[in-house]
C-alpha cells in the first residue's frame, strides 16, 4: 500500500470534501499539520468541524480556514490567542463546543479505541455538564461523554518510515497521537522521512497502522508568544 505522497495537495486528494469532521493535532502552535491545513484551505471545502485544542492563531493554522469561512463548528479547549476565533464565535458565525483539555483528549483516544462514551467527573456542576447524562459511581456524580470519530485526522510528526510509524519530537506530540487515532483516515505530515527499518521499535509513538498517507515538508514552526528578557549590562 503506497503511503507516501509527494505534497499536501496530493495526500488530500480524493479525501477533503465538504461537511467533514476532522480532528487536528497539535497544542497552539506547537506541532500542527500545518502544510496540510494550508492545503485543506487551497481545496476550498466548506463548513467544516474541527476537533482540536485551539485554533492556532489568525493568519496560523486553523485560523487560516476561519479567516476564509470554512470551518463551521469547532471543538476545542481554548479560544485564546486568535481574535477571529473570538469574534466568530461572540457574533454567531461560528459554533463552538468547549472540552476540557483532558476531556478533549481522552474523546479522541476513546474514538480511536472504539469506545462510544466514558464518564468523568470533570465538568460535572459546571455548563459542560448542561445536557448530558449525569451517572453516580460509589457515591461521586460524573458525566457521559462522546467519543470522536471523525472523518478525517491530520498531524504533524518529526520522524517516520514509509510504512507510516511516526515519532513525534518532545511537547511536540501532544494531541497528535489521540487524534490520528480517531479518524477513518489519518495523514500525516513529518519532517523526515527515514528507510524503513531505522526506527527503534521500541521509540515508536504511533504504529503505521493508523496512517494512510504521508507527506515530507519544510515547517516554519512559528513561536505563538516570545517571551524575552533585557540583556544584562556587564
Amino acid at each position: 500500500m503506497k503511503k507516501v505522497y509527494a505534497n499536501a495537495t496530493e495526500a488530500l486528494d480524493g479525501v477533503i470534501s465538504d461537511g467533514m469532521m476532522i480532528a487536528a493535532g497539535g497544542f497552539g502552535l506547537c506541532g500542527i499539520p500545518e502544510l496540510l491545513l494550508e492545503a485543506i484551505k487551497d481545496s476550498g471545502a466548506q463548513n467544516l468541524t474541527f476537533a482540536s485544542n485551539n485554533a492556532g492563531v489568525d493568519d496560523f493554522g486553523i485560523g487560516i480556514l476561519l479567516q476564509t469561512k470554512q470551518v463551521k463548528k469547532m471543538i476545542s479547549s481554548y479560544v485564546g490567542e486568535n481574535a477571529e476565533f473570538m469574534r466568530q464565535y461572540l457574533s454567531g458565525e461560528l459554533e463552538l463546543e468547549f472540552n476540557p483539555q483532558g476531556t478533549l483528549a481522552e474523546r479522541m483516544r476513546a474514538g480511536g479505541a472504539g469506545i462510544p462514551g466514558f464518564y468523568t467527573k470533570t465538568g460535572v456542576g459546571t455548563v459542560i455538564a448542561e445536557g448530558k447524562e449525569h451517572k453516580d459511581f460509589n457515591g461521586e456524580t460524573y458525566i457521559l461523554e462522546e467519543g470522536i470519530f471523525a472523518d478525517l485526522a491530520i498531524v504533524k510528526a518529526w520522524k517516520a518510515d514509509d510504512t507510516g510509524n511516526l515519532i513525534f519530537r518532545k511537547t511536540a506530540r501532544n494531541f497528535n497521537v489521540p487524534a490520528a487515532t480517531c479518524g477513518k483516515i489519518c495523514i500525516a505530515e513529518v519532517e523526515e522521512i527515514v528507510p524503513r527499518g531505522s526506527l527503534d521499535p521500541d521509540a515508536i509513538h504511533l504504529p503505521g497502522i493508523y496512517v494512510h498517507r504521508i507527506i515530507q515538508g519544510e515547517h516554519e514552526k512559528r513561536i505563538e508568544q516570545r517571551t524575552t528578557r533585557k540583556k544584562e549590562e556587564a
